[in-house]
């Protein structure tokens, strides 16, 4: 028997989480996407709720019938971050489908777009300025610690994904640190630059080396470096222990895990302890009060943000844009996204 071609699929849903199953996700996770998909086809398939007043197949939903559903969801009165969970299985499942050709285009794009206008703002999270966080980190001394917290701050990415950056990942004005190392095609052209994969998870093997964390990005990215980070990478280099791992991992243990890579629980550890010296971090206090690795990528988005008026670049070097807004960056990467990032990215040293 032939196989199953995408634009043969009778049950996108099924399809879809049979696909989860072959990627790995648990089944608590699998679960979880069947039990709000499964929600969303039953809402399509009542003409009382629908918009158009009939039944509506998964494949031929359009942007109003998902908004739709969110908005019901909303008068059901779901807690907001259940509704931003919800819609985001969905549009993780849309794009798939779109991606693999059993659907035209993903009509949560839209939807999304317009959800993410309220991206990070926590009105009740501690408000740092630029000057604080300068006087912050101006006071860690030593050369990972620094480096760590300055990359978090100026890239904006994920813990997790700093902790899987490799040395092939990184591309600076200086040859001489990485003369051995093989850097990415991606970064071919692109000056001083850090390539943010999507790739990396958990339990898989990525560059030789077993991961101990995942990077969520939807999609690779490449984010400039500019003088202040390339200055603190370099002093990090200078004094970076050998490893014997074949990934060559940017961040290695200098302590215990001596030249191991590190994992998101010790950067925590770092970032926190030198919060609670700043009085920035207080055992039991929750997330508003303290500061952690993940304040800093709200940090960069609200301060980028603001200075560049610009929430599709900002949302770029996140990695939170998919598709064709993706695309528009890629290919204009030098003129728009460089120079827009210089111009804007806050001094910290």
């Amino acid at each position: 028997m032939a196989a199953e071609q995408p634009s043969e699929v009778e049950d996108a849903v099924g399809y879809f989480l049979q696909d989860m199953t072959y990627h790995g996700k648990s089944d608590r996770t699998r679960d979880a996407y069947e039990r709000v998909l499964r929600e969303f086809e039953a809402f399509l398939g009542n003409p009382s709720q629908n918009p158009t007043g009939s039944a509506t197949a998964v494949e031929d939903a359009s942007h109003r019938d998902c908004m739709a559903w969110v908005h019901t969801l909303r008068n059901r009165d779901v807690a907001p971050s259940t509704v931003a969970t919800y819609a985001s299985y969905l549009h993780r499942f849309y794009a798939y489908m779109a991606q693999i050709g059993v659907f035209d285009s993903n009509p949560m794009s839209l939807v999304v777009e317009e959800m993410d206008e309220r991206i990070d703002t926590n009105p009740a999270r501690r408000e740092v300025s630029v000057t604080e966080m300068q006087g912050f980190v101006r006071q860690i001394r030593h050369p990972l610690d620094h480096a760590l917290v300055v990359t978090l701050l100026k890239t904006g990415m994920r813990v997790g994904e700093l902790c899987n950056l490799d040395l092939r990942d990184i591309s600076l004005s200086v040859d001489e640190p990485l003369a051995d190392v093989s850097t990415r095609a991606a970064l071919d052209g692109r000056g001083p630059s850090i390539y943010v994969s999507a790739e990396p998870s958990v339990g898989a093997t990525s560059n030789g080396e077993e991961r101990t964390a995942s990077n969520k990005r939807k999609r690779s990215t490449v984010v400039p470096v500019d003088d202040e980070l390339e200055t603190v990478l370099l002093r990090w280099l200078a004094i970076r222990p050998d490893t014997t791992s074949p990934a060559e991992p940017l961040f290695l243990g200098t302590a215990s895990g001596w030249g191991t890579r590190l994992t998101p629980d010790a950067v925590h550890h770092i970032v926190t302890a030198h919060a609670a010296d700043f009085g920035w971090y207080r055992k039991g206090g929750d997330r508003e009060e303290n500061v952690t690795p993940h304040y800093f990528r709200h940090f960069f988005t609200t301060h980028l943000r603001d200075r560049t008026g610009d929430r599709g670049i900002v949302k770029y070097l996140r990695g939170d844009v998919g598709g064709d807004i993706i695309d528009t960056y890629t290919h204009n990467w030098g003129d728009r996204v460089r120079e827009t990032y210089e111009s804007n990215i806050y001094s910290l040293l």
